[in-house]
Formats: structure tokens, sequence, C-alpha cells
């Protein structure tokens, strides 16, 4: 089957391709994973009588944890099939190792070769790589693999170092790139101070991983917008992805929110019941893998809260879409009575000109409720006015304001980036433990 073309069928042929998906992976599922095997017996499950979508719901979920405690019952082939491990960055808990037959790293360079093509890329395009490829970091090997798969080459730098990555501009023209989005600030602010003149590289694209630039509306949001504001000849898609999908969303060339391949898994919106919502409504994204063989998973709960869009897209594809991530479930914050999620608190630090870094903190406080404690890198700016106007600066868009501390930059910098991680940290949870 097309791939590429498979996501302009009409929206009754996508489904039945996915219902005889579905029906195969159960029962390979059922035959081969110890964890689910097992689950569906405890639970007095018959797989052969799940042939829709819609009877996902009488199957139980998969949840992070159920990964973390029974990572190898997962596995359904023998060790000698598996080509590469890759782990999941463990940002809700420890990480988890997942293991890719030859046949899953096929189909994960198929994956990342559309999201390539859907954002507009093609394969006259030089691509370079600025985010992690070692660390066994999924994302990068797929972008690799896609690249290769597009026909496109690569330049693999790897994260940070704006200095080498306006070295590789120069010398080798890319014109995409694959980066966290607040990179694009660094790189930005590197070459102004070098005179470089950036509006006119030969970047045009901007594939966009680890943050959105965009809110449920499609339109920019605070970092989305200033990163526009100073280079608007770059074009930002996002692109949404999990290790446990072994798969992403991507951002077509109009923008308004990250296809869904329906080739490549099930996708279901769920509430904290387990029961689909519609558009209108947040729900966490949930996978089923098709076509998996390594490491497949059955309605994997994987914490991203969004919503979703099923109107038609102008790029012509009927695959439905997702908007921008508005938290992950175990990070929600009850602080002074306002729900909150710390990508609400990253909007309005981003787009203070004067913070040059910073770390949110979560802890339970004497009264064992909710606190927030924000670490800000701000240099000469630290001062009590400065703090003021941040602080009256979060009332005014989420209603409360955290305590602010004022660090030193290369201190917020170091915890940012400890040794061990490949991904900024800009969250820390310290719930449970009490602090005076």
């Amino acid at each position: 089957m097309d791939s590429v073309a498979f996501q302009y069928l009409p929206q009754a042929e996508i489904k039945a391709y996915q219902e005889q998906c579905l029906v195969e992976t159960l029962a390979y599922v059922n035959e081969r994973s110890p964890f689910y095997r097992r689950r569906f017996a405890e639970a007095g499950i018959d797989v052969s009588s799940i042939r829709r979508l819609e009877d996902l719901v009488r199957l139980p979920v998969t949840t992070k944890e159920d990964l973390q405690r029974h990572n190898e019952d997962f596995l359904c082939v023998p060790r000698t099939e598996i080509l590469d491990y890759v782990t999941t960055s463990g940002t809700l808990g420890e990480p988890v190792t997942f293991a890719d037959t030859r046949h899953d790293l096929d189909r994960l360079a198929l994956s990342e070769y559309l999201s390539y093509e859907i954002c507009g890329c093609r394969p006259d395009d030089v691509i370079q790589l600025m985010a992690t490829n070692d660390r066994c970091f999924m994302a990068g090997q797929a972008c690799l693999l896609g690249s290769f798969r597009l026909g496109s080459a690569i330049v693999r730098v790897g994260n940070g170092i704006p200095e080498l990555q306006w070295n590789m501009i120069r010398r080798l023209r890319p014109t995409v790139c694959v980066c966290v989005p607040s990179f694009i600030l660094k790189l930005i602010d590197y070459a102004r101070a070098q005179g470089i003149d950036y509006r006119n590289c030969s970047l045009r694209r901007a594939f966009c991983v680890g943050e959105t630039v965009r809110t449920d509306t499609h339109e920019l949001n605070l970092l989305g917008r200033k990163i526009h504001d100073l280079w608007p000849e770059l074009s930002l898609h996002v692109n949404y992805a999990s290790t446990e999908m072994q798969s992403s969303f991507m951002e077509c060339e109009h923008q308004c929110g990250s296809h869904h391949k329906p080739d490549l898994t099930i996708v279901e919106f769920l509430d904290d019941d387990n029961r689909p919502v519609g558009p209108d409504e947040p729900g966490e994204i949930t996978i089923t893998t098709l076509g998996v063989e390594g490491m497949p998973v059955v309605r994997f709960k994987t914490g991203d809260v969004c919503r979703h869009f099923e109107d038609p897209c102008a790029c012509g594809r009927h695959s439905l879409r997702v908007g921008p991530i508005i938290g992950r479930k175990g990070q929600m914050i009850k602080f002074k009575g306002t729900a909150l999620y710390p990508a609400a608190l990253y909007d309005i630090l981003d787009n203070v000109p004067e913070v040059t870094n910073y770390i949110v903190e979560v802890y339970t406080n004497a009264i064992g409720t909710d606190g927030i404690r924000i670490l800000v890198g701000a240099g000469e700016s630290a001062d009590e006015g400065f703090e003021k106007r941040l602080k009256d600066l979060f009332r005014s868009k989420v209603r409360v304001a955290p305590d602010i501390v004022f660090a030193p930059a290369e201190l917020i910098a170091r915890k940012q980036m400890p040794p061990t991680s490949r991904k900024l940290i800009k969250f820390i949870d310290y719930r449970g433990e009490t602090f005076a």
C-alpha cells in the first residue's frame, strides 16, 4: 500500500483498513506478548470478538506504569531478532526500553519519511539534524532513517552548539532543520552577535520537535510569534511523537494541526474514565500500534492531553489532526485553586526577553497542597522590580503568581541538562517531599 496516497482515501476506507490491522494486531499480541496474553485472560476477553474500532473500549488500557513494571513481558520476538534498543526519556518516571526488529526500523523510516513528505520536504532538500542521535534516543534515529528513505542528504550535527550549527549551515547550505523550536532563538542570538545574515541563509523550513509553536486555534503561540517576528522566512512545522507509538504526527504546509498516519497507529482520545471524547474536549492521546513486531502496544495512554480536529484539511488528507499538547496528565498542578500545566508557564517565560533560562519546580507545601517555585536566570535584570513585573505577568495570564527565585543562569543551565539527560529539563516535580 502507498502510505502517502493512503492518507487521501475516504474516511470509510481508512477505517476499514485499520479494523483489518486491529484484528491482526490483537491476534499477534495475544499469541506472542506475555503481558497482553495475561492481561486479556485476566479480563476474560476473547480478542477475536474485537473487530471494529468501536470495540476498543472493551479492552483495558496500557499505562506507563505497566511498561515500567513489566517491560520485558511486552517483547514479542526472540532477542536474536532485535537490531536496536531505544529508551523513553523518562519524563514521568523511570525510562522504559523498547526493542526494534529490522521490520520495525523499516516502519520507523517510513513514519519519518511521511513526516518529511507531509511538511513539504523533497529529495533535493538537505536536512540538518539539531537533535541528538545517541543515548538510545528514538527521535534522532527516526529522522535519520526517514531522510534516507526520502532520499535527502542529512547533516548530523546533534543538539546545541550554535557556532557549529552555523558553520555547517554556511558550508553545506541545508534547507531544513530538525530542532527544538526554542533553540532557534539561540541560533538567532548567535547570528546577531556574529553579524550573520540569518534571514538570507539557506534554511527555509523547521521540523519542530519537543515543543509546540501553535495554539488550539492554529495561531502561533508566544514562542512561535517570537520566532516568526525575528525570522519570518522560516516555516515552522510541529511534530508530535512518543517512543511508545514508534511513529509520529506531523503538521502539513497549511499548519492547522499535526496529521495522524492512520496506517501506522490507531489513535483514541480518552477522558479520565477511559471513554472517548469529542474534538471539542481535551483527551489523553491513546495509541494502538499497527505493524510493530518487537514491542507493540494496545490502547497505550501516552499521558499527553490535547484536542483533536476531524474537519477536512486544505491539503486534502483525510487523516485526523492533533493540536498542541495542553499538558501531561502527571504534571497537572492545582495551585491556589487554579488547575494548570507547566506549558502555560513556559509560554509566558519564553516571551520575556530578560529571562535567560528557567526551571519550574512544583512541590508539596507545609499545608499539603501544590506550590510552584520558578528558578529564573536573568542576569542584571534580577531585582525586586523585575520580580514584581514577572508576578504581575503571571497573574494577568494564568490568574496566579508562583514564587520567583533568581539564580545564576550557568547554574540553571547545568540543572537543565545534567550529564545523563538527552532533553532540556524545564520541569521538576518534588511533590511528596515537604518544603518549609
